[in-house]
C-alpha cells in the first residue's frame, strides 16, 4: 500500500467536507435522523472515490452531526461507520473509474449504515419503559436496518451515482482532482 502523504491542502479539503456534512446533516434535520432517515450529506460520501483525504472529513463531520442530532452510541458508532465506509469506497475508487467500479463505490455506505446506524437506531427504541436489544429483536432490527439503507441507496444511487460519473467530465472537477492527487 502506497504512502499517504497528508498535506495542509488535503486537511482544509477534508475540513471543509466536514462541515459541509455536518451543515447539510444539521440544517436539514428532521429528514437527516432517526429510523426513516434520508441523509442527503451523504452524498458527499463518494468523494473519497476520487479523493481519499476527503474520508476524514466525511468522519469530523458525521460525529460532528451526531453530536448534535445523535446520541453517545450515534456519534461513535454512526461516524465509525461513515468513515470505514469511505476508506471502502476510497479503495475501490483505486480501480479503474467504470460504471461498474462506480456502482460498487456506492456500495459500503449503503451496506455499513443499513448495519451498523441500523443497530444504533434499534438500541435506542423503548417499549414500554424498556431499551430494546437489536441482538434479541431481530424483527425489529432488520426493519429499522433496511429502512436507514434504503434511504442512504436513494440518496448514494440516485444523487451520488450520477454525480460519480458527471463530475469528472467537468473543468473545475479536473482541477480539483490535479491538485489533491499530486504527491
Amino acid at each position: 500500500m502506497g504512502k499517504t502523504h497528508f498535506t495542509t491542502r488535503k486537511i482544509a479539503l477534508a475540513a471543509i467536507i466536514g462541515a459541509t456534512y455536518a451543515a447539510l446533516t444539521i440544517g436539514l434535520a428532521p429528514i437527516s435522523y432517526g429510523p426513516v432517515q434520508f441523509r442527503v450529506s451523504e452524498v458527499l460520501c463518494i468523494l473519497p472515490y476520487f479523493l481519499p483525504c476527503t474520508a476524514w472529513g466525511l468522519f469530523a463531520g458525521c460525529a460532528a452531526a451526531n453530536l448534535i442530532g445523535g446520541g453517545v452510541l450515534d456519534i461513535v458508532f454512526g461516524s465509525l461507520a461513515t468513515f470505514v465506509a469511505a476508506l471502502l469506497t476510497a479503495h475501490i475508487g483505486k480501480r479503474k473509474h467504470t460504471i461498474a467500479n462506480s456502482l460498487m463505490g456506492c456500495l459500503p455506505p449503503v451496506l455499513l449504515n443499513a448495519v451498523i446506524v441500523g443497530a444504533v437506531v434499534t438500541a435506542v427504541f423503548t417499549v414500554e419503559g424498556e431499551t430494546i436489544n437489536p441482538f434479541t429483536h431481530w424483527g425489529l432490527y432488520a426493519a429499522t436496518a433496511a429502512s436507514v439503507g434504503l434511504g442512504e441507496a436513494a440518496v448514494l444511487y440516485a444523487l451520488g451515482f450520477p454525480l460519480m460519473r458527471w463530475l469528472p467530465r467537468q473543468k473545475f472537477f479536473q482541477k480539483v482532482l490535479a491538485k489533491y492527487t499530486e504527491s
